[in-house]
């Protein structure tokens, strides 16, 4: 069975052993996630081991089902001699995309590396492959489908790579917010103003872009926030920005939007959990929804770090929790952290709130650093870590013999809606 390293401890040697002393959501991550994901790929909707395994996961989650027994009886060096050698033989016809969050046994297969926007555009200057192999999740995948040609082929590793954020917002239940919102603005002065403009992150599915874009919105990614969040205010009173309240409520917060302004949606609730008055006063209605990752990190995990290092640069993703992100030194994009790393010119110490591979690999990439990460249980993506070097192997070789498993497939009225949304974010300059 192929042996796979999982960090339960943070990078950070010196630190004392986890359990029950700064952060509350310690002891919610297994080493399970060693496991290979197949043990339980096939099993109920679940996200499996990991940050989100105590979210819910929608009974239509996809599941991926088991693969030949050869892929998953290999060994480390048996599956990546194999992943080269597809690759080999596929050449110019396949680019291989991943994710900054995925597994390193997989990045090193990969022909790009990046987040999930600059990884679908990354695609688009590879205009001879056939096909598109996208190492990270399902919503990401779709993306890469809905900017790319018809003729090309986007595939998943494992289906059942999902995000449970993504799955926070469902079409269904946006649209029914919609309506509420709809009929409760109905009686507004038109003033040339939309009512409400929906913002969508890019962490969302191809039917919620499409929905955006129908209804005059827009999609925001962890770097452009501020710049469609005023484009959205140029056009509408308010925004309803879904999936992730964190990302939404720190960008709209620097903006200078108060807390007070900003209510949040429970969409098991009528009218979101709130009164009118408090919708009608809303500059921004957040979704309930966050990354089970970033909701993670905490202001004692900083205060513990700068404890121990007092000259520690501490930086976290968007994605956490106001009070993390307003306690740290910085806060941006997974792009914007590791150029930040990058651009030390001097031997520092880096407290990261993000993904710990990415992390890890960070540490790894730039030795004359102290990097760790922030949280002192290694809690890796659940549905990142699906991507296993097994089911890489498996779609290339099948690649190689002519048959295309695992496609995604966005159809083409979604399609239309959702490059509607994803260009006007790239119209959107600062």
């Amino acid at each position: 069975m192929t042996s796979v390293q999982v960090k339960i401890q943070s990078f950070d040697p010196a630190r004392p052993a986890p359990g029950s002393a700064t952060s509350p959501v310690a002891a919610s991550c297994t080493p399970e996630l060693a496991v290979s994901p197949w043990n339980f790929d096939a099993g109920a909707p679940a996200y499996g081991p990991g940050s989100s395994m105590e979210d819910v996961a929608p009974a239509e989650t996809p599941r991926q089902g088991v693969i030949p027994e050869e892929y998953r009886l290999a060994d480390d060096a048996e599956l990546h001699e194999r992943i080269c050698h597809a690759k080999e033989r596929l050449g110019n016809d396949l680019v291989v995309l991943g994710h900054f969050y995925q597994r390193d046994e997989v990045i090193e297969h990969a022909d790009f590396v990046g987040d999930s926007f600059q990884l679908a555009n990354a695609a688009l200057t590879r205009q001879d492959a056939k096909y598109i192999v996208f190492c990270g999740v399902h919503f990401m995948a779709e993306t890469a489908d809905i900017l790319s040609r018809d003729d090309q082929a986007v595939v998943l590793p494992n289906l059942a790579a999902g995000c449970s954020m993504a799955d926070m917002a469902d079409s269904s239940s946006v649209e029914e917010c919609w309506e509420q919102l709809m009929e409760l603005y109905a009686d507004e002065v038109d003033d040339g103003r939309a009512a409400v403009v929906p913002v969508t992150y890019m962490n969302s599915s191809a039917a919620l872009k499409s929905f955006v874009g129908r209804n005059g919105g827009i999609v925001c990614t962890s770097s452009n926030a501020a710049t469609v969040l005023e484009w959205a205010f140029e056009r509408g009173r308010r925004v309803l920005f879904f999936p992730d309240q964190h990302l939404g409520r720190n960008t709209a917060k620097a903006m200078g939007v108060p807390l007070e302004a900003m209510p949040i949606w429970n969409p098991r609730l009528p009218l979101g959990g709130n009164d009118e008055q408090a919708l009608h006063a809303a500059q921004v209605i957040l979704w309930h929804g966050f990354c089970s990752v970033h909701k993670r990190f905490t202001v004692e995990q900083i205060d513990d770090a700068r404890a121990r290092y007092p000259e520690a640069n501490v930086i976290v993703h968007p994605e956490s929790p106001m009070e993390v992100v307003d306690a740290a030194d910085s806060s941006g994009s997974t792009d914007f952290i590791r150029k930040a790393v990058a651009a030390a010119t001097e031997p520092s110490v880096f407290a990261i709130g993000t993904e710990i591979n990415m992390v890890n690999r960070l540490a790894d990439e730039y030795p004359q650093h102290t990097i760790f990460c922030l949280d002192p249980v290694i809690c890796p993506c659940s549905t990142m870590y699906r991507i296993h070097p097994g089911y890489l192997a498996w779609v290339l070789e099948e690649l190689v013999a002519g048959r295309i498993v695992n496609r995604i497939t966005v159809d083409a009225a979604t399609t239309e809606h959702a490059k509607t949304a994803l260009q006007r974010m790239l119209d959107a300059k600062p």
